[in-house]
Protein backbone atom coordinates (compact mmCIF):
# COMPACT_ATOMS: atom_id res chain seq x y z
CA UNK A 1 0.00 0.00 0.00
CA UNK A 2 0.95 3.42 -0.50
CA UNK A 3 2.65 4.99 2.61
CA UNK A 4 0.05 7.77 2.39
CA UNK A 5 -2.45 5.51 3.85
CA UNK A 6 -3.65 5.46 7.25
CA UNK A 7 -5.57 1.87 8.69
CA UNK A 8 -7.46 1.47 11.33
CA UNK A 9 -9.56 -2.04 12.00
CA UNK A 10 -12.91 -1.86 14.25
CA UNK A 11 -14.87 -5.07 15.50
CA UNK A 12 -18.39 -4.75 13.72
CA UNK A 13 -20.03 -4.19 17.29
CA UNK A 14 -18.54 -3.67 20.81
CA UNK A 15 -20.67 -3.94 23.72
CA UNK A 16 -19.76 -3.64 27.65
CA UNK A 17 -20.92 -3.75 30.73
CA UNK A 18 -22.47 -5.96 33.64
CA UNK A 19 -24.71 -8.95 32.66
CA UNK A 20 -24.28 -8.00 29.04
CA UNK A 21 -23.68 -11.76 27.68
CA UNK A 22 -27.75 -10.83 27.89
CA UNK A 23 -27.38 -9.39 24.87
CA UNK A 24 -25.90 -11.89 22.87
CA UNK A 25 -28.12 -14.29 21.34
CA UNK A 26 -30.05 -11.00 19.87
CA UNK A 27 -27.15 -9.68 18.73
CA UNK A 28 -26.06 -12.89 16.99
CA UNK A 29 -29.47 -13.00 15.40
CA UNK A 30 -29.47 -9.00 14.50
CA UNK A 31 -26.10 -9.96 12.70
CA UNK A 32 -28.27 -12.91 10.92
CA UNK A 33 -26.70 -16.45 12.63
CA UNK A 34 -28.94 -18.90 13.18
CA UNK A 35 -26.18 -22.00 14.28
CA UNK A 36 -23.34 -21.09 16.61
CA UNK A 37 -20.30 -23.07 17.58
CA UNK A 38 -19.19 -21.84 20.86
CA UNK A 39 -15.47 -22.30 21.40
CA UNK A 40 -15.19 -22.51 25.25
CA UNK A 41 -12.65 -23.32 28.05
CA UNK A 42 -14.24 -25.49 31.29
CA UNK A 43 -13.53 -22.16 33.46
CA UNK A 44 -15.12 -19.43 31.15
CA UNK A 45 -18.01 -21.92 30.87
CA UNK A 46 -18.57 -22.39 34.57
CA UNK A 47 -17.97 -18.45 34.86
CA UNK A 48 -20.49 -17.45 32.62
CA UNK A 49 -23.22 -20.17 33.94
CA UNK A 50 -26.10 -20.46 31.64
CA UNK A 51 -26.37 -17.04 30.50
CA UNK A 52 -24.70 -18.24 26.76
CA UNK A 53 -27.04 -21.07 25.82
CA UNK A 54 -30.19 -19.07 27.63
CA UNK A 55 -29.51 -15.89 25.95
CA UNK A 56 -28.87 -17.85 22.42
CA UNK A 57 -31.86 -20.37 22.84
CA UNK A 58 -34.43 -17.43 23.66
CA UNK A 59 -33.58 -15.23 20.52
CA UNK A 60 -34.12 -18.67 18.63
CA UNK A 61 -30.10 -19.79 18.05
CA UNK A 62 -28.91 -23.23 17.96
CA UNK A 63 -25.75 -23.42 20.16
CA UNK A 64 -22.90 -26.80 20.14
CA UNK A 65 -20.66 -25.96 22.92
CA UNK A 66 -17.23 -27.19 21.68
CA UNK A 67 -14.71 -27.95 24.85
CA UNK A 68 -11.57 -26.04 24.59
CA UNK A 69 -8.21 -27.33 26.44
CA UNK A 70 -4.75 -26.53 25.68
CA UNK A 71 -3.20 -24.30 23.57
CA UNK A 72 -3.91 -22.30 20.20
CA UNK A 73 -2.01 -24.68 18.24
CA UNK A 74 -2.83 -26.06 13.87
CA UNK A 75 -4.20 -29.37 15.51
CA UNK A 76 -6.94 -27.42 18.07
CA UNK A 77 -7.54 -24.96 15.28
CA UNK A 78 -8.36 -27.80 12.83
CA UNK A 79 -10.11 -30.35 15.35
CA UNK A 80 -12.40 -27.52 16.27
CA UNK A 81 -12.81 -26.42 12.51
CA UNK A 82 -14.29 -29.76 11.74
CA UNK A 83 -16.33 -29.68 14.84
CA UNK A 84 -17.73 -26.98 14.11
CA UNK A 85 -18.47 -28.28 10.04
CA UNK A 86 -20.26 -30.70 11.96
CA UNK A 87 -23.21 -29.10 13.41
CA UNK A 88 -23.06 -26.26 10.27
CA UNK A 89 -22.25 -23.29 12.42
CA UNK A 90 -23.20 -20.11 10.62
CA UNK A 91 -21.16 -18.28 13.47
CA UNK A 92 -18.01 -18.38 15.42
CA UNK A 93 -18.51 -17.88 19.42
CA UNK A 94 -15.29 -17.43 21.32
CA UNK A 95 -16.35 -17.66 25.24
CA UNK A 96 -12.70 -17.75 27.21
CA UNK A 97 -9.49 -16.35 26.92
CA UNK A 98 -6.82 -15.28 24.92
CA UNK A 99 -6.06 -18.89 23.51
CA UNK A 100 -9.86 -19.43 22.95
CA UNK A 101 -10.51 -16.26 21.27
CA UNK A 102 -7.32 -17.44 19.01
CA UNK A 103 -8.60 -20.93 18.16
CA UNK A 104 -12.09 -19.23 17.33
CA UNK A 105 -10.73 -16.89 14.99
CA UNK A 106 -8.72 -19.45 13.59
CA UNK A 107 -11.89 -21.69 13.01
CA UNK A 108 -13.28 -18.57 11.13
CA UNK A 109 -10.54 -18.02 8.90
CA UNK A 110 -11.05 -21.97 8.44
CA UNK A 111 -14.84 -21.78 7.64
CA UNK A 112 -15.78 -18.30 7.09
CA UNK A 113 -19.17 -16.53 9.31
CA UNK A 114 -19.45 -14.83 11.78
CA UNK A 115 -17.24 -14.25 15.21
CA UNK A 116 -18.51 -13.09 17.96
CA UNK A 117 -15.62 -12.92 20.61
CA UNK A 118 -17.13 -12.98 24.81
CA UNK A 119 -13.89 -12.77 26.27
CA UNK A 120 -14.12 -14.06 29.99
CA UNK A 121 -11.02 -12.58 31.34
CA UNK A 122 -9.70 -8.86 30.49
CA UNK A 123 -6.16 -10.40 30.47
CA UNK A 124 -5.33 -9.74 26.98
CA UNK A 125 -5.73 -7.56 23.78
CA UNK A 126 -6.87 -10.06 21.29
CA UNK A 127 -10.95 -9.83 21.80
CA UNK A 128 -10.61 -6.82 18.87
CA UNK A 129 -8.27 -8.07 16.77
CA UNK A 130 -8.17 -9.70 13.71
CA UNK A 131 -4.55 -11.39 14.26
CA UNK A 132 -4.43 -15.26 15.63
CA UNK A 133 -1.10 -16.19 17.04
CA UNK A 134 -0.47 -20.00 16.96
CA UNK A 135 1.98 -21.81 19.62
CA UNK A 136 3.09 -25.51 19.34
CA UNK A 137 2.43 -27.98 22.39
CA UNK A 138 5.78 -26.36 24.39
CA UNK A 139 3.66 -22.71 23.85
CA UNK A 140 6.40 -21.79 21.65
CA UNK A 141 5.29 -19.00 18.99
CA UNK A 142 5.15 -20.92 15.27
CA UNK A 143 3.63 -18.45 13.55
CA UNK A 144 0.93 -15.44 13.13
CA UNK A 145 -2.14 -15.68 11.33
CA UNK A 146 -4.74 -12.98 9.96
CA UNK A 147 -8.56 -12.95 9.35
CA UNK A 148 -10.25 -10.89 6.50
CA UNK A 149 -11.75 -8.72 8.96
CA UNK A 150 -11.88 -8.03 12.59
CA UNK A 151 -14.75 -9.66 15.06
CA UNK A 152 -17.96 -9.06 13.43
CA UNK A 153 -19.09 -8.38 17.49
CA UNK A 154 -17.11 -8.14 21.32
CA UNK A 155 -19.46 -8.56 24.08
CA UNK A 156 -17.73 -7.66 27.05
CA UNK A 157 -19.88 -9.03 30.38
CA UNK A 158 -18.00 -7.35 33.64
CA UNK A 159 -19.60 -9.39 35.95
CA UNK A 160 -17.94 -12.38 34.31
CA UNK A 161 -14.51 -10.79 34.14
CA UNK A 162 -14.94 -9.46 37.78
CA UNK A 163 -15.53 -12.72 38.76
CA UNK A 164 -12.16 -14.15 37.39
CA UNK A 165 -8.96 -13.97 39.44
CA UNK A 166 -7.46 -10.78 39.82
CA UNK A 167 -3.86 -11.90 38.60
CA UNK A 168 -5.72 -11.76 34.99
CA UNK A 169 -7.10 -8.58 35.58
CA UNK A 170 -3.69 -7.19 36.54
CA UNK A 171 -2.27 -9.06 33.54
CA UNK A 172 -4.68 -7.31 30.79
CA UNK A 173 -3.35 -3.98 32.48
CA UNK A 174 0.55 -5.17 32.16
CA UNK A 175 -0.11 -5.85 28.22
CA UNK A 176 -2.16 -2.30 27.93
CA UNK A 177 0.93 -0.12 29.71
CA UNK A 178 2.78 -1.35 26.71
CA UNK A 179 1.10 0.36 24.37
CA UNK A 180 1.89 3.79 24.45
CA UNK A 181 5.50 3.12 24.64
CA UNK A 182 5.43 0.98 21.49
CA UNK A 183 3.18 3.17 19.69
CA UNK A 184 5.84 5.71 19.80
CA UNK A 185 8.54 4.04 18.91
CA UNK A 186 6.55 2.47 15.82
CA UNK A 187 5.90 6.51 14.72
CA UNK A 188 9.38 7.29 15.13
CA UNK A 189 10.68 4.65 12.72
CA UNK A 190 7.86 5.01 10.64
CA UNK A 191 6.67 1.46 10.74
CA UNK A 192 4.10 -0.31 9.37
CA UNK A 193 1.02 -1.58 11.48
CA UNK A 194 -1.01 -4.76 11.01
CA UNK A 195 -2.90 -3.51 7.60
CA UNK A 196 0.14 -2.50 5.96
CA UNK A 197 0.31 1.24 6.13
CA UNK A 198 1.20 3.95 8.88
CA UNK A 199 -1.27 4.81 11.94
CA UNK A 200 -4.07 7.38 11.23
CA UNK A 201 -3.64 9.43 14.39
CA UNK A 202 -6.60 8.63 16.22
CA UNK A 203 -4.99 5.28 16.86
CA UNK A 204 -2.05 6.92 18.90
CA UNK A 205 -4.26 8.72 21.08
CA UNK A 206 -6.11 5.11 21.81
CA UNK A 207 -2.64 4.16 22.81
CA UNK A 208 -1.92 7.36 24.70
CA UNK A 209 -5.34 6.57 26.22
CA UNK A 210 -4.50 3.62 27.11
CA UNK A 211 -1.80 4.38 29.61
CA UNK A 212 -3.30 7.51 31.00
CA UNK A 213 -6.82 5.57 31.71
CA UNK A 214 -4.24 2.80 33.73
CA UNK A 215 -2.70 5.14 35.33
CA UNK A 216 -5.68 7.28 36.28
CA UNK A 217 -8.49 3.86 37.18
CA UNK A 218 -5.63 0.48 37.47
CA UNK A 219 -5.13 0.53 41.60
CA UNK A 220 -8.62 1.62 42.14
CA UNK A 221 -9.70 -1.30 39.36
CA UNK A 222 -7.34 -3.23 41.02
CA UNK A 223 -8.31 -3.06 44.68
CA UNK A 224 -11.87 -3.31 44.13
CA UNK A 225 -11.34 -6.80 41.55
CA UNK A 226 -8.89 -8.44 44.81
CA UNK A 227 -11.67 -6.99 47.38
CA UNK A 228 -15.46 -7.78 45.81
CA UNK A 229 -14.96 -8.96 42.24
CA UNK A 230 -17.74 -7.10 41.49
CA UNK A 231 -17.47 -4.32 38.89
CA UNK A 232 -17.29 0.04 38.90
CA UNK A 233 -17.08 2.66 37.55
CA UNK A 234 -13.07 2.31 37.49
CA UNK A 235 -12.85 -1.11 36.95
CA UNK A 236 -15.17 -0.56 33.75
CA UNK A 237 -12.97 2.63 32.24
CA UNK A 238 -9.71 -0.04 32.83
CA UNK A 239 -11.81 -3.05 30.87
CA UNK A 240 -12.32 -0.17 27.82
CA UNK A 241 -8.88 0.12 28.11
CA UNK A 242 -7.18 -3.19 28.32
CA UNK A 243 -9.59 -4.70 25.60
CA UNK A 244 -10.44 -1.80 22.96
CA UNK A 245 -8.28 1.03 23.39
CA UNK A 246 -5.20 -1.80 23.54
CA UNK A 247 -6.26 -3.73 20.74
CA UNK A 248 -7.45 -1.31 18.59
CA UNK A 249 -3.99 0.57 19.39
CA UNK A 250 -1.37 -2.45 19.14
CA UNK A 251 -3.22 -3.25 15.88
CA UNK A 252 -3.34 -0.07 13.74
CA UNK A 253 0.07 1.20 15.56
CA UNK A 254 2.31 -1.42 15.06
CA UNK A 255 4.55 -3.24 18.23
CA UNK A 256 7.92 -2.88 19.40
CA UNK A 257 10.36 -4.34 22.17
CA UNK A 258 8.13 -5.11 24.58
CA UNK A 259 5.85 -7.45 22.56
CA UNK A 260 9.16 -9.03 20.78
CA UNK A 261 10.66 -9.75 24.39
CA UNK A 262 7.70 -12.30 24.46
CA UNK A 263 8.88 -14.61 21.68
CA UNK A 264 12.15 -15.07 23.92
CA UNK A 265 11.14 -14.58 27.72
CA UNK A 266 7.80 -16.81 26.62
CA UNK A 267 10.29 -19.88 25.25
CA UNK A 268 12.24 -19.99 28.53
CA UNK A 269 11.19 -23.19 30.67
CA UNK A 270 10.49 -21.12 33.75
CA UNK A 271 9.09 -17.77 32.57
CA UNK A 272 6.94 -19.10 29.79
CA UNK A 273 4.63 -20.17 32.49
CA UNK A 274 4.44 -16.25 33.24
CA UNK A 275 0.86 -14.97 31.62
CA UNK A 276 1.32 -13.19 28.41
CA UNK A 277 0.50 -9.28 29.83
CA UNK A 278 2.85 -10.40 32.84
CA UNK A 279 5.82 -10.80 30.64
CA UNK A 280 4.52 -7.46 28.46
CA UNK A 281 4.58 -5.57 31.71
CA UNK A 282 8.90 -6.79 32.25
CA UNK A 283 9.22 -6.14 28.72
CA UNK A 284 8.00 -2.71 28.66
CA UNK A 285 10.56 -1.64 31.55
CA UNK A 286 13.48 -3.27 29.45
CA UNK A 287 12.41 -1.02 26.83
CA UNK A 288 11.89 1.97 28.31
CA UNK A 289 15.69 1.35 29.53
CA UNK A 290 16.62 0.70 26.01
CA UNK A 291 15.29 3.67 24.54
CA UNK A 292 17.78 5.30 27.18
CA UNK A 293 14.25 7.54 28.68
CA UNK A 294 14.90 9.97 31.64
CA UNK A 295 15.56 7.25 35.08
CA UNK A 296 12.97 9.25 37.04
CA UNK A 297 10.23 8.67 33.97
CA UNK A 298 11.27 4.94 34.04
CA UNK A 299 11.51 4.31 37.49
CA UNK A 300 7.74 5.98 38.13
CA UNK A 301 6.62 3.36 35.64
CA UNK A 302 8.31 0.58 37.33
CA UNK A 303 6.63 1.42 40.82
CA UNK A 304 3.62 1.86 38.68
CA UNK A 305 4.18 -1.40 37.70
CA UNK A 306 4.59 -3.37 40.88
CA UNK A 307 1.23 -1.34 42.65
CA UNK A 308 -0.64 -2.78 39.66
CA UNK A 309 0.55 -6.31 41.15
CA UNK A 310 2.27 -7.02 38.12
CA UNK A 311 5.98 -8.47 38.12
CA UNK A 312 8.78 -6.31 37.75
CA UNK A 313 11.90 -8.68 38.29
CA UNK A 314 12.97 -11.62 37.07
CA UNK A 315 12.23 -14.02 39.94
CA UNK A 316 8.69 -12.61 39.76
CA UNK A 317 8.00 -14.01 36.69
CA UNK A 318 10.03 -17.14 37.72
CA UNK A 319 13.85 -17.14 37.44
CA UNK A 320 15.43 -16.15 40.49
CA UNK A 321 18.78 -16.63 38.50
CA UNK A 322 19.73 -16.57 34.89
CA UNK A 323 22.86 -17.32 33.44
CA UNK A 324 24.46 -15.61 30.75
CA UNK A 325 23.74 -18.10 28.76
CA UNK A 326 20.26 -18.46 29.49
CA UNK A 327 19.68 -14.51 29.03
CA UNK A 328 21.68 -14.99 25.91
CA UNK A 329 19.38 -17.42 24.40
CA UNK A 330 16.47 -15.14 25.38
CA UNK A 331 18.02 -12.03 23.57
CA UNK A 332 18.44 -13.99 20.24
CA UNK A 333 14.80 -14.92 20.52
CA UNK A 334 13.41 -11.35 20.65
CA UNK A 335 15.72 -10.13 17.93
CA UNK A 336 13.97 -13.12 15.54
CA UNK A 337 10.53 -11.13 16.00
CA UNK A 338 10.10 -8.70 13.76
CA UNK A 339 9.29 -5.63 16.37
CA UNK A 340 12.22 -5.42 17.72
CA UNK A 341 13.51 -3.73 15.02
CA UNK A 342 10.77 -0.46 15.97
CA UNK A 343 13.14 0.52 18.44
CA UNK A 344 15.29 3.50 18.96
CA UNK A 345 18.66 3.13 19.47
CA UNK A 346 18.50 0.11 17.92
CA UNK A 347 19.10 -3.26 19.70
CA UNK A 348 21.04 -6.45 19.01
CA UNK A 349 21.19 -9.83 21.15
CA UNK A 350 23.75 -8.13 23.53
CA UNK A 351 22.31 -4.75 23.98
CA UNK A 352 18.68 -6.42 24.90
CA UNK A 353 20.92 -8.99 27.11
CA UNK A 354 21.88 -6.14 28.72
CA UNK A 355 18.37 -3.68 28.85
CA UNK A 356 17.23 -7.49 30.33
CA UNK A 357 19.47 -7.17 32.99
CA UNK A 358 19.09 -3.58 34.20
CA UNK A 359 15.36 -4.39 34.11
CA UNK A 360 15.45 -6.97 36.53
CA UNK A 361 17.91 -4.74 38.37
CA UNK A 362 15.83 -1.70 38.49
CA UNK A 363 12.93 -3.52 39.48
CA UNK A 364 15.14 -5.29 42.43
CA UNK A 365 16.13 -1.66 43.47
CA UNK A 366 12.18 -0.96 44.12
CA UNK A 367 11.01 -4.06 45.62
CA UNK A 368 13.72 -3.04 47.70
CA UNK A 369 15.61 -6.33 47.19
Amino acid sequence: MSNSFRTIGFPGRYVQGPGAVAALGPLMKELGGKVAAVVAGDSARAASGDGVRVSLEEAGCRAHFLRFSGACTAAAVAAMAAQAAGVEADTVIALGGGSVIDTAKGVTIARGGLLIVVPAIASTDAPTSRSVVLYDDQHRITGVERMRRNPDAVLVDTDIIARAPVRFFAAGMGDALSKKFEAEQCRLAGAMNFFGTLAPPVALLMAERCYATIAEHGEAAYARIAATGKPDDAVERVVEATVLFSGLGFEACGLSMAHALTRGLGAHPRIGRALHGELVAFGTIAQLLAEERPAGEVRAHVELTRRLGLPVTLAQLGAPSLDAAELQEIARLSCTAPHMANLSPRADEARVAKMLRAADELGRSVLGN
